[in-house]
């Protein structure tokens, strides 16, 4: 029998990459989807594959039929736009949602993955951030619900491991753009490209001069399964190291749309962190993984998706 996998939000961004490259490799996959912040039209292409849906809220009991050998639970909003409008929702999740998947998990005896997210770093301290760094994150700040969601389950998802003896991994996933990102969901490579295709003015929060470190989808989902098939129980940074300001990203991609476009500015948001960028050693070191996508190379993808879903 094919082994058979679990996505909770497979028809997110990164969900839908994940169904789509563990088919690609063989397994069996069962998505589910509240589709609160999800897509139908991210996973319509896996239909006639080994493939099944179920929509389903998982803060609430999740029932799947038959063996899984993994679950990966990437179900909650996961944009500053989409936490901030829905907080109570993204706090289930990160709750409620990981301790279903975490019970699904043990039931079936299957390995358990979390996407976790650099935001447990909070605006940090440290720099870059490697995983042993706990982090400088405000709890009652608007980021708050995001942030300590996901610190919450990786200390369930912890406590599951070395309790229940569930072999389980938590991904840190840093800034990561490609196509099926939601156009207008409030992040700073789909909402440069979507100002700068549209001809409208693209718009900086702050100074410019925060960094981040984009990764392409096809690195992060390669690093995602090489954790997941790994021995490995410890969180895992996986993304670019590549570090760039917030400003040179938005004038890269003003140049690579041709669209003449022009660069303002607007306060910044409370609490949006200053620096960001992984320490991928042990990514490179446990998992024998690296980014190989180049910035341009990725965008130029991003862009062109972007270009079709303007023009339809």
């Amino acid at each position: 029998m094919k082994p058979r996998v679990v996505i909770t939000g497979a028809a997110g961004f990164i969900g839908s990459h994940l169904a789509e490259a563990l088919l690609d490799r063989g397994y069996a996959v069962v998505g589910i989807d509240n589709l609160l912040t999800g897509d139908a039209g991210n996973i319509a292409h896996l239909t006639g594959r080994d493939f099944v849906f179920l929509k389903h809220d998982v803060t609430t009991y999740i029932d799947v039929d038959g063996p899984v050998d993994a679950v990966l639970h990437w179900a909650s909003p996961a944009s500053p736009i989409d936490y901030l409008e829905l907080p109570i929702p993204t706090l289930k999740v990160g709750a409620l949602g990981t301790h279903k998947a975490l019970g699904l998990a043990k039931a079936k005896k299957a390995r358990f993955v979390l996407a976790s997210t650099s935001e447990v770093y909070g605006d940090p301290l440290e720099h870059p951030q490697k995983e042993t760094y706990w982090g400088n994150v405000n709890p009652i700040g608007p980021r708050g619900v995001y942030d300590e969601a996901k610190r919450f389950a990786e200390a369930m998802t912890v406590a599951y491991h070395r309790y229940h003896g569930l072999d389980t991994k938590i991904v840190r996933i840093f800034n990561t753009y490609g196509p099926r990102m939601r156009i207008n969901d409030g992040r700073a490579v789909p909402s440069f490209i979507g100002q700068a295709l549209r001809g409208e003015d693209v718009t900086i929060f702050g100074d410019g001069r925060q960094t981040r470190s984009f990764c392409y989808i096809d690195d992060l989902v390669d690093g995602i399964l090489k954790l997941m098939t790994s021995g490995v129980n410890e969180p895992v940074n996986i993304g670019n190291p590549h570090e760039m300001t917030i400003e040179a990203i938005a004038r890269l991609i003003t140049r690579m749309t041709g669209t003449g476009s022009r660069i303002v500015y607007r306060e910044l948001p409370t609490d949006d962190p200053k620096v960001r960028q992984p320490d991928i050693t042990r990514a490179r070191q446990w998992l024998g993984w690296e980014p190989h996508v180049s910035l341009e190379e990725g965008l130029a993808r991003t862009i062109a998706y972007f270009k079709t879903k303007l023009d339809g």
